[in-house]
């Protein structure tokens, strides 16, 4: 179904429809059910997804948790979830929610490894802004207020980082200002429950991954991660996770015309400001939503079409337009990042009359490289042995050299790839990679059935790119492989 562009074009409208018929909706929630929401979320609550946490370690793949909901924009404001009294807000319900899985990621942990081991910890949490705000609109007046108050760079829309993007919150903000008051309080409060769930984080030694979203959210989002990078991701880390990967990650999605020279000034910024940064690098998951606001947005006859219209000032949209160019992005960042890697693990040059010693090594990177592209996956396996960071020994039976890599490179570096998705590619990375951990991650989401509708929306939009080319096909047929072994053995 997720091969059939049309079917998928119209889901939301065919969904909202026969869900509003009573007697048709149950059945298309049952349908629902068994279809999409059994293949791409791992389970309703974090404690129902560990018997799939525990099914991946055994396959020798980590878990990076997301508590899945993307909360409706026109719902969220200050309105509880449940019936009753003293129920706290939908968005602090998230927030509490996001702690719990932290906890549910580090018992795991805890189980699976050595008492007090830090390292080859691979059940991470994932962290969506946007869903621990009363309104959205906040995100997307600080966006405004940040693109007009950041010195000039030559970095593309939405821009780049800067150490000064939270000084509003501590100063008077004039009346003509895009920020309202209501806004730097709501704001405020979102830093501080983004630093509880850091805290938390950092105490039970699990990473917390800030995933992208739309391009008139990022600068916003950037503002935040930088913070929480330059507190969290120092050397000064917790008993639990003693300077082997940086807590705190920030997506970076290599669709948008800006990430590599983003990446860059990111990395000169977190050397200059003494902290690691935490990459994980995406090609994005909002094309078609960034393309239409845009294209909104710069129409002068049509109203906007799209709820959160585009924030840019550039004639040309935020993102590639085509997907080669973002291919091409993509593979060059992989490129800059793994070199940040080599300078990170690489000995230090002695002078003549120096003795030799074992000195720490600072760390200054750690990547997460999410994709499906079998290009990618093998560019950055050739990447490692080309610099020295793996070695290439022994082949597949298909006869391609196993990579082993290192424990130093290993907690610098993952792969990672969606629950639901390509499974053919992960078994495959597996297949080719030793290492003492698990080197490739599955991003697995979880949440009710109702609060994980916009993101399975989401997941058959981008598998209906990804299925493409006849790999649908080559999908079906793995599958129906699959079957007959289960029924024949």
């Amino acid at each position: 179904m997720c091969s059939i562009p049309p079917l998928i074009d119209w889901s939301p409208q065919i969904l909202s429809t026969l869900l509003a018929i009573p007697v048709v909706g149950d059945v298309t929630k049952a349908i629902v059910r068994i279809t999409f929401f059994d293949h791409f979320v791992g389970a309703e609550t974090a404690e129902e997804a560990i018997p799939l946490v525990k099914q991946l370690r055994a396959e020798n793949k980590g878990c990076l948790f997301a508590y899945s909901v993307e909360v409706d924009e026109h719902e969220a404001a200050g309105k509880a979830a449940r019936k009753g009294k003293n129920v706290q807000p939908v968005y602090k319900q998230s927030m509490q929610e996001m702690i719990h899985s932290i906890d549910v990621a580090a018992d795991f942990e805890d189980k699976h490894l050595p008492p007090g081991s830090s390292k080859g910890r691979r059940t991470w949490v994932a962290v969506k802004l946007t869903a621990l705000l009363p309104s959205h609109q906040s995100m997307v007046n600080f966006s405004r207020y940040l693109l007009q108050h950041r010195s000039s760079t030559s970095v593309p829309f939405p821009g780049t980082l800067h150490q000064s993007d939270l000084d509003v919150f501590y100063r008077k903000v004039d009346a003509n200002e895009i920020l309202a008051d209501q806004d730097i309080l709501d704001l405020k409060d979102l830093f501080t429950d983004l630093n509880a769930i850091c805290q938390h984080a950092h105490e039970r030694g699990v990473k917390i991954i800030i995933d992208a979203e739309h391009s008139w959210y990022q600068p916003a989002i950037d503002a935040f991660a930088f913070a929480l990078m330059s507190k969290y991701n120092r050397s000064s880390s917790s008993s639990v996770s003693p300077n082997v990967q940086p807590l705190v990650y920030n997506t970076y999605q290599a669709y948008l015309r800006r990430n590599e020279s983003h990446l860059a000034h990111s990395l000169q910024t977190a050397r200059a400001n003494g902290f690691a940064l935490g990459v994980k690098l995406v090609r994005g998951a909002y094309h078609p939503h960034e393309i239409a606001a845009h294209a909104a947005a710069r129409s002068q006859d049509k109203k906007p079409k799209v709820h959160a219209p585009s924030v840019s000032p550039d004639d040309l949209p935020p993102v590639w337009t085509t997907k080669p160019e973002t291919d091409a992005c993509y593979d060059r960042c992989v490129g800059l990042l793994l070199d940040a890697v080599a300078a990170d693990v690489a000995p230090p040059k002695l002078s003549w009359f120096r003795k030799a010693e074992a000195p720490t090594r600072a760390l200054t990177i750690g990547v997460l490289f999410g994709t499906h592209n079998w290009t990618s996956c093998r560019l950055v396996l050739d990447r490692l042995v080309e610099k020295g960071l793996a070695n290439a020994e022994g082949a597949t039976s298909e006869r391609e050299p196993i990579v082993h890599i290192g424990s130093e490179v290993a907690e610098r570096v993952a792969l990672a790839q969606l629950y639901g998705m390509h499974d053919d590619l992960t078994d495959y990375l597996v297949g080719r990679i030793r290492s003492s951990m698990p080197f490739v991650i599955k991003y697995v989401p979880y949440g009710a059935l109702a609060e994980v509708m916009p993101y399975l929306g989401r997941r058959a939009i981008e598998n209906k790119s990804v299925l493409g080319d006849g790999v649908a096909a080559a999908e079906r047929s793995r599958a129906w492989e699959g079957i007959k072994q289960k029924i024949f053995g």
